[in-house]
């Protein structure tokens, strides 16, 4: 019998049901509901991303998204004073750092370390005293992956967009040897490794196979496919492919 590989977790991204109400200015869709199903459908996690502009999440989703989340609920946010606020009071479980521009369709790229490594080094413990797990969304080079233990977290996730957007071939080959690369590197420094940004139903496999790889946060492609088949089995196939490798 060939040996069973190791089961990596799946984190739903809940935010673009909140772009589809907020193009409406309605109540639906619902991302708490959403967030219900996609625990029921065997998610580990519940990510969601409060903008300063509050383009999709808005605090009272976040503050219900606490309540009722049993698996584990990451805040994605930017490094300003009013998130930081805001963070340690809700107190999600796990709290990532990332850009963010206005002008911005979505996040663009991984979080500059060495840039605000002065800011983040003063950032960072604020959230951590008070139980919060702190993670830094980060491109997959091998300087960022230092700084990000210098500044004192224990969890990272690699941005996989580059990856994702390219069709295969020689390009996209030379992207996954940079994520493996990061992915070891930060193993190797003793940081827990999760990974994500554009991935889908086809693109995922090659990267679920890394096995440093623990965690894999996914939002858009389950969105689209739950418009279609329905949030629980979107869930659900997501999980079937990450169990193929």
């Amino acid at each position: 019998m060939e040996k069973l590989k190791k089961e990596i977790r799946l984190a739903v991204n809940v935010d673009h049901f909140a772009t589809l109400r907020q193009a409406r200015q309605s109540t639906e869709p619902d991302p708490i509901l959403v967030a219900l199903l996609a625990e029921q459908a065997g998610a580990s996690g519940i990510v969601t991303h409060l903008r300063g502009d509050r383009r999709h999440i808005q605090e009272r989703d976040l503050r219900l998204l606490r309540e009722v989340v049993k698996t584990k609920l990451n805040l994605e946010m930017a490094t300003t004073e009013e998130m930081k606020k805001i963070a340690l009071k809700v107190k999600p479980d796990v709290v990532s750092l990332v850009p963010e521009r206005p002008e911005e369709l979505t996040t663009e790229g991984g979080l500059d370390v060495l840039r605000h490594q002065k800011q983040l080094t003063s950032f960072i413990p604020t959230l951590k005293r008070r139980g919060i797990r702190v993670s830094i969304f980060v491109d997959p080079v091998e300087d960022q992956i230092k700084a990000c233990r210098q500044v004192g977290v224990d969890l990272i996730e690699i941005n996989t967009g580059k990856y994702a957007e390219l069709r295969p071939g020689s390009s996209r080959d030379k992207a996954l040897i940079m994520i493996k690369q990061a992915a070891t590197l930060a193993a190797e420094l003793g940081l827990e490794v999760h990974a994500g940004h554009g991935l889908d139903y086809h693109n995922i496999h090659p990267i679920v196979a890394i096995p440093e790889i623990e965690e894999l946060s996914i939002g858009f492609a389950i969105v689209a496919r739950a418009a279609v088949v329905g949030v629980e089995k979107a869930v659900r196939d997501m999980l079937e492919q990450l169990r193929r490798v």
